[in-house]
């Protein structure tokens, strides 16, 4: 299988337009559009009947004690953890792409909702929800301002067995990822990169 974007190159920087933060240079951070990218996979098996895809960033630092405070830095080798950004599933075998900002756009602190996302397809939670408030769909990279590394985030398209996964509403990333074992057929990954550190950011 393969993937690609028209929003951005493979191990490139994620333009801020799919950010749910972007720089600002009073408090550190504003809300960006928030646009899901675009992505488009071919090849995939002949016997594939659904696809699945999910953005990851695995750079998270493990405890948030540190992020975004004046005065502190969050060190490179901090131990890190991954943070879902989008989790959509039962994606019929026909779509082989998803158009920028079609999925969401904007920041919201309220959720938003699900799961029920374009071409009958189902999303899960992604992890900017929290008790009580369940965010479906796409948020962007936001990552702490304060942070020496700078982020990746990894788009993974699944191509799967099954029409439809046994799932109910609000599976996590995880879950989602667990109920794909012995389904897989094929997969591709495109990753994006992603800073709001000012040190660290091009200019």
């Amino acid at each position: 299988m393969k993937v690609r974007s028209d929003s951005f190159d493979d191990n490139a920087r994620i333009p801020g337009e799919f950010a749910y933060g972007v720089p600002d240079a009073v408090h550190h951070v504003r809300a960006g559009a928030n646009h899901n990218p675009h992505l488009a996979w071919d090849d995939v098996p002949a016997e594939t009947r659904s696809f699945a895809v999910v953005c990851c960033d695995i750079d998270v630092p493990r405890t948030g004690s540190e992020a975004n405070i004046e005065g502190l830095t969050i060190p490179q080798e901090s131990p890190r953890a991954d943070f879902y950004h989008l989790v959509l599933f039962d994606i019929p075998v026909g779509v082989r792409q998803i158009a920028a900002g079609s999925l969401r756009r904007g920041v919201t602190t309220h959720g938003k909702p699900g799961p029920t996302a374009p071409h009958n397809a189902r999303y899960g939670l992604n992890d900017f929800s929290s008790e009580g408030i369940d965010h479906y769909g796409y948020d962007g990279p936001c990552p702490p301002w304060n942070d020496q590394r700078i982020h990746r985030y990894v788009f993974t398209v699944y191509a799967l067995d099954a029409e439809r996964l046994p799932l109910r509403q609000g599976v996590t990333g995880k879950q989602l990822r667990q109920a794909m074992i012995g389904h897989i057929l094929g997969q591709a990954e495109l990753v994006g990169t992603y800073t709001l550190n000012p040190g660290l950011n091009p200019s």
